[in-house]
């Protein structure tokens, strides 16, 4: 527990000074939109730029525990869609704010870092292609299907509009560019490392904070039941069926398929929120979900941590 602990705390500590912040009127009310405009532009497709880059291609196609990690991605969010739209009667773009949110972990802030904490560098490789899964593939489709979900309705001639905004997303292009680089073999000029370190390195704490300042005036209670929905899907069906496809579908070896199951119940990505904010909506339903999957998860990430033993 004192792995993880030492991992979320910080995750906490940023998201309270950002709503100190917003509190007490050190930054104004459109601080928080211009912080997280930045995280979207100039943070995080740096960072998914850099980390795809240096991953060799060859170490990310563990088939295996991609199949296991996809299968169970999909399964959890078109669970968590289906509970939204007949439940709470979520439509449109927030439906897929609200897929994100039951299956778009925190491999890459939390994840590698936890990893590394109790196996060393060598033993994080399964969040590294978890986070690569993540930022190419998972966040490509829910793209997609945020795009479509803006023009619900519209006729079918907007579809090209649609895919082109997705195409030229800098949170797609991005991965993608990296994972080129690294299939082409192509060394990043040392300059050109830093300068993505060092915007990259502002991406985490830049959204927290941003989030922390959205919270001001927000009650994280609202809506506690759909939240409530969310955090299930994340940290128990997610994992759960991770771990009846790694043990009953596909034949992973040991480390990876416990690994595969930890990362799976990883709490809900601050990325989710940097969307909804950048697009508008369930910004509110995203915090919340964020914010409570990270408290329970010090316990629940703990308590799957003990397969890797």
């Amino acid at each position: 527990m004192e792995t993880v602990l030492n991992v979320a705390f910080p995750v906490f500590a940023v998201t309270l000074c950002g709503y100190l912040a917003g509190r007490f009127g050190v930054l104004g009310p459109a601080s928080s939109e211009a912080l997280n405009r930045f995280v979207f532009y100039f943070g995080l497709p740096p960072l998914f730029f850099i980390s795809m880059a240096r991953v060799p291609v060859a170490e990310v196609l563990n088939w295996p525990f991609i199949g296991a990690f996809c299968v169970a991605t999909a399964a959890t969010a078109a669970i968590a869609c289906a509970g939204g739209r007949l439940i709470f009667g979520v439509r449109g773009a927030p439906l897929s704010l609200h897929g994100l949110s039951a299956v778009f972990g925190n491999t890459g802030y939390m994840g590698i870092p936890i990893f590394i904490a109790a196996f060393g560098p060598e033993g994080a490789l399964p969040a590294i292609v978890s986070t690569v899964i993540g930022a190419a593939l998972v966040l490509g489709i829910s793209l997609i299907f945020l795009e479509l979900g803006r023009i619900e309705g519209a006729p079918v001639a907007r579809l090209g509009e649609t895919f082109r905004a997705v195409l030229l997303n800098p949170l797609l292009l991005a991965p993608v560019a990296g994972l080129l680089v690294s299939a082409l073999g192509i060394a990043v000029p040392v300059p050109i490392a830093r300068l993505c370190d060092l915007l990259g390195a502002a991406a985490a704490p830049g959204a927290l904070f941003a989030m922390g300042m959205f919270l001001v005036g927000c009650p994280v209670a609202a809506g506690l039941g759909e939240v409530s929905w969310l955090v299930v899907m994340k940290l128990a069906v997610q994992p759960l069926l991770t771990w009846w496809l790694v043990t009953a579908v596909f034949p992973v070896e040991p480390f990876w398929a416990a690994s595969a199951v930890v990362l799976a119940g990883l709490p809900t990505a601050t990325l989710v929120f940097v969307l909804a904010q950048q697009y508008g909506v369930y910004t509110q339903r995203s915090s919340s979900v964020i914010l409570i999957s990270t408290v329970i998860s010090v316990v629940t990430v703990s308590a799957s941590m003990l397969l890797l033993a």
